[in-house]
């Protein structure tokens, strides 16, 4: 098997398996027990806690434990939209947010937002002088991922920040999932940051939401304190240790993990322009780790199955996304439908070798002339 699905899922670190099974063998108690038990157990999240939020150049008391980004992006959009319905009800974001922001925004939508969608360019990235003419005084959330799953484009945060804060009553959120180990994170006027550990060679199950100190968004879940009032339930210490061992890692290794994926997407872009109907749809500023691809006249859901029959793993749109629809991330970049009902992606990785790159090439080489081929006959 041949895996190039980094970008839905990771395999977990040895290190952070080992971190997290120490943890859970150690730590038996609720960290919220008053007893000897839980207050070791606290001690150790409170340890954890601290360690995360120096990596992010934060403080401890603005990190809430999530189950994972899709949660934590409920929490931020409607935790400041619903905490900020007084000020407004208009909103901004993009068609290349994740599943879990869309639903999010649709469930606001219904309950009465008002939801006004960026334009995308040909470079994958916001039109920021949109976004300028968009801002109003009832604008109460601006919310934007650091890097799309689909095409890997990386958008401009620093600047969308500086227009933001020009709006005392609008938050910027910003959904880091695919960020965080492959580009530097930027959290100046950012208000609440998501970021989810399975992405970075870490456990499913436990992600984290940055939420600037003094903001008041409205929990999503009821039932109590946890380790902060905006989220309810048992504290998972294992999972948290979990957390700062895949992040400490994460950030330690980026540059060198990332010149190592560099090498291997040039020699995979290189080979796969020398087919004629191959576009290559992420933009050149992407991070080199997500390579979004078309093959002119052969649906994405089709190559990647044909690949898969030969043991490779690509993904059609994102893992979260539902089938049967042109990929919204592609069109906007490319302005055709065609081209966006045939893309698929492959996502690297610093594990994936050489061999691998070698024999997605041959096996891509085999699918490409039989599909083109049929493609032409059934013309």
């Amino acid at each position: 098997m041949i895996y190039l699905d980094y970008t839905a899922n990771t395999p977990a670190d040895p290190a952070v398996l080992n971190a997290f099974i120490a943890a859970e063998q150690r730590y038996i108690a609720n960290p919220n027990s008053t007893h000897i038990a839980g207050q070791q157990a606290r001690a150790e999240m409170d340890r954890v806690t601290s360690s995360i939020a120096q990596h992010l150049g934060v403080q401890p008391a603005e990190i809430i434990y999530t189950s994972g980004a899709s949660e934590a992006n409920n929490l931020a959009v409607k935790g400041i939209a619903q905490a900020a319905r007084h000020i407004g009800k208009h909103i901004i974001s993009t068609e290349l947010e994740h599943s879990s922001v869309g639903a999010s925004l649709s469930v606001l939508q219904q309950q009465g937002y008002e939801i006004d969608l960026l334009r995308i360019g040909r470079d994958g990235r916001v039109d920021l002088d949109q976004l300028r003419e968009l801002l109003r005084d009832d604008t109460i959330l601006v919310a934007v991922c650091a890097v799309d799953s689909e095409l890997g484009t990386v958008q401009p945060i620093r600047e969308i920040a500086e227009l933001v804060k020009l709006y005392p009553g609008c938050r910027l959120h910003v959904d880091a999932t695919q960020a965080v180990g492959k580009t530097d994170l930027w959290l100046d006027g950012v208000d609440t940051m998501s970021f989810t550990a399975h992405k970075f060679y870490g456990l499913n199950g436990i992600g984290a939401l940055y939420k600037r100190r003094g903001l008041v968004i409205t929990p999503q879940i009821s039932g109590g304190a946890s380790t902060t009032i905006y989220r309810s339930g048992t504290p998972t210490l294992g999972l948290a240790v979990s957390l700062d061992a895949a992040l400490t890692l994460a950030l330690d290794a980026q540059a060198a993990r990332t010149a190592q994926v560099r090498l291997l997407h040039d020699r995979l872009v290189a080979a796969l322009r020398r087919y004629s109907l191959v576009r290559i749809n992420s933009p050149e500023t992407a991070v080199p780790h997500i390579i979004n691809v078309s093959v002119t006249g052969i649906k994405g859901t089709r190559f990647q199955q044909a690949l898969s029959e030969q043991g490779v793993c690509v993904s059609v749109k994102s893992a979260c996304s539902s089938d049967g629809m042109p990929s919204k991330a592609v069109f906007a970049v490319s302005r055709d439908r065609r081209n966006a009902l045939s893309s698929w992606r492959i996502s690297l990785s610093h594990l994936t070798t050489e061999e691998e790159i070698e024999g997605f090439l041959q096996v891509f080489d085999t699918c490409y002339k039989t599909l083109t081929n049929l493609s032409l006959i059934h013309i």
